[in-house]
C-alpha cells in the first residue's frame, strides 16, 4: 500500500485537525490527497455496531442521497452503521473517508479490507499511527476525535445508551460541530442514545434535507443514469424495479444459483444502480 504522511509542522496539514485537541503530530493517508476533498461539505456518520435493519435502511438511505448530492461521507470502518455508511457512498458513487484506530497497513476490522481497497479509489484512508501499529482499546476513544475534526457535521443514525459514538459526538460539541441524530424507537434499547441526544440538544434528522439545510447547500438534481452492466445484470435490475425485493424470490425469477444472483447483486449495487433494505431485500435507489 502507498502510504503518505503529512506532517503537523507541514504547510499541507489539514487545518481542519491543527484546531483540535492533541492534534495528530503526523496524519498518514492513502488513495486521493485530503486536500481534494477537505474543501467539499463533510459529514461523519457513525452509530452502532449492532445495527438493525431500521438503522441499516435509514443510514443507507440518508447516506446515498448526501453522497449523490456531492457531500464526502466520513466515518470510522467499524461494523454497524459505519461500514454500511462507506458501502452507501461508495454505491452512490460518491466520495468516503476511512479514519482507522491501526496503521494503514493493518487494516481493521480485517472483514473490511476489501472496502478499504475500494474506498482508496473514491476517497483516502485515513491514520495517525505508524507502520505496524495494532488496534489497541484506547486508539478508537482518540480515533473518534480525527473523524469529528475532519467534518462539518456529525451525523449518529443508531445509537445505544453506551455507543462508542457518543465519544465522537462529545468530541465534535468540544470542537463546535453541529450534531445530528436520527429518532429511534422509544423502545428500542439500539436508539436509546440517539433519543438521549436529541433531548440534550442534538438537532433532529428525518432526512438528508434537514442536513443540506444546515451545510447551507442545495442537493444537486439527480442525474438519470445511463445503465451500462452486463445483460444479467439488466434482467435482475428490470425484475426488482417490477418489485420483486427479496433475494430468494429473485433467485426464482431470474432462475439463478444463489452464488452467480449474489455477485449480479454486487454489481449492481457497486454500479449505484440498487441499494439492500435489510433481510435480504433490494430496490432500485
Amino acid at each position: 500500500m502507498n502510504v503518505n504522511i503529512l506532517k503537523l509542522s507541514s504547510d499541507s496539514y489539514p487545518a481542519e485537525l491543527r484546531q483540535i485537541s492533541s492534534p495528530p503530530e503526523s496524519l498518514f493517508w492513502s488513495g486521493i490527497e485530503p486536500d481534494k476533498w477537505l474543501g467539499l461539505p463533510r459529514v461523519a456518520v457513525v452509530g452502532s455496531r449492532k445495527i438493525t435493519p431500521y438503522g441499516r435502511s435509514v443510514t443507507s438511505q440518508i447516506v446515498t442521497d448526501l453522497a449523490r448530492a456531492g457531500v464526502v461521507i466520513i466515518s470510522g470502518l467499524a461494523y454497524g452503521v459505519d461500514i454500511v455508511a462507506h458501502q452507501a457512498a461508495l454505491s452512490a458513487n460518491g466520495t468516503t473517508v476511512a479514519v482507522l484506530p491501526t496503521s494503514l497497513d493493518q487494516i481493521y476490522p480485517v472483514n473490511h479490507a476489501h472496502i478499504a481497497e475500494q474506498i482508496k479509489l473514491r476517497g483516502s484512508l485515513i491514520s495517525e499511527y505508524p507502520q505496524g501499529t495494532a488496534g489497541f482499546k484506547s486508539n478508537f476513544i482518540a480515533r473518534n476525535r480525527i473523524v469529528s475534526g475532519l467534518c462539518e457535521v456529525l451525523l449518529i443514525t443508531e445509537a445505544a445508551v453506551n455507543s462508542g459514538s457518543l465519544h465522537t459526538a462529545r468530541f465534535a460539541l468540544e470542537q463546535g460541530k453541529t450534531v445530528m441524530t436520527v429518532p429511534g424507537n422509544i423502545t428500542s434499547p439500539i436508539s436509546e442514545g440517539c433519543n438521549n441526544l436529541i433531548k440534550s440538544g442534538a438537532v433532529p434528522v428525518t432526512s438528508a434535507d434537514d442536513i443540506f439545510f444546515t451545510l447551507r447547500i442545495s442537493p444537486k438534481a439527480k442525474q438519470v443514469m445511463n445503465f451500462s452492466g452486463t445483460k444479467l445484470e439488466q434482467l435482475v435490475l428490470d425484475l426488482i424495479k417490477g418489485g420483486i425485493a427479496a433475494q430468494d424470490q429473485l433467485a426464482q425469477a431470474a432462475e439463478l444459483d444463489s452464488p452467480l444472483l449474489a455477485s449480479t447483486l454486487t454489481m449492481l449495487e457497486i454500479g449505484g444502480y440498487i441499494r439492500p433494505t435489510g433481510s435480504g431485500n433490494w430496490v432500485v435507489t
